[in-house]
């Protein structure tokens, strides 16, 4: 019965019945939605794995004509100042915020019907913005162990320690699966603590697009702050190597 009356507030079919609704809303509602909500947050993230990928090339291009950039490819990044590279980050965390508050005001018109398609897009959305983040400081992703890697980045931005699994890093078709389902699963519980207004549509799109730009937000920080410290770790290896190259032998 209680469910059916989630479906019915969602679809404004009763007001009356909805009036105090968020009050009662119980741990097995909570319980239940968040298997739900897991459960199409893990199939967005994978298909976003198959499906999502930023164009290399185009990129570069457009940090070159767009910001400037004097690179001509991503290893490039290692030679530019961090405070620009950072500047641009902002940029493309704030890019990607933007997109994810449309969608989340667009779709939070239909409340807990529309959760589902709004993942997908929110899923996309955020890949996007990590793997520019990880190509921006220098990192691209065309084997396997780069692969592994930007789903490690994706990881630290959900806040998920990943501990033993990193043992695995080499074997990508098992480490990612394990990855995305850790994300979603701590994810779906912070979505459903701070959605529950999304269940009444009178503050749906209000709500839907404020938290996706949050969660953009803090996942686009995150991130970026996992390349800037692997850009600069990176950075000082390859000015230690220089500068042993450089010194005359003994």
């Amino acid at each position: 019965m209680r469910l059916r009356q989630i479906a019915r507030c969602s679809l404004l079919i009763d007001r009356r019945s909805c009036e105090g609704y968020r009050i009662k809303f119980s741990m097995a509602d909570k319980s239940w939605l968040r298997r739900r909500v897991e459960k199409a947050l893990y199939r967005a993230l994978w298909r976003a794995y198959k499906t999502v990928r930023i164009d290399p090339d185009r990129f570069l291009m457009e940090l070159r004509a767009g910001h400037g950039l004097p690179i001509t490819s991503f290893q490039g990044a290692f030679s530019v100042d961090p405070p620009i590279l950072d500047d641009i980050a902002e940029n493309i965390i704030h890019s990607g915020m933007k997109m994810a508050a449309a969608e989340g005001a667009g779709f939070g018109l239909g409340g807990i019907i529309t959760i589902l398609p709004d993942f997908s897009i929110l899923a996309g959305i955020t890949l996007r913005t990590i793997q520019k983040l990880s190509l921006l400081y220098g990192f691209e992703y065309n084997t396997d162990e780069e692969m592994a890697e930007l789903w490690i980045a994706a990881a630290s931005a959900a806040g998920v320690d990943l501990g033993r699994e990193l043992l695995e890093k080499n074997v990508v078709n098992r480490l990612i699966p394990r990855i995305i389902q850790q994300i979603a699963a701590k994810a779906s519980t912070e979505f459903v603590e701070k959605w529950a207004g999304r269940l009444v549509p009178v503050v749906s799109s209000l709500i839907g697009g404020t938290l996706n730009y949050y969660f953009v937000r803090g996942w686009g920080e995150r991130a970026h702050t996992h390349f800037r410290e692997k850009h600069l770790a990176r950075k000082q290896q390859l000015l230690q190597a220089a500068d042993l190259e450089t010194r005359p032998a003994i």
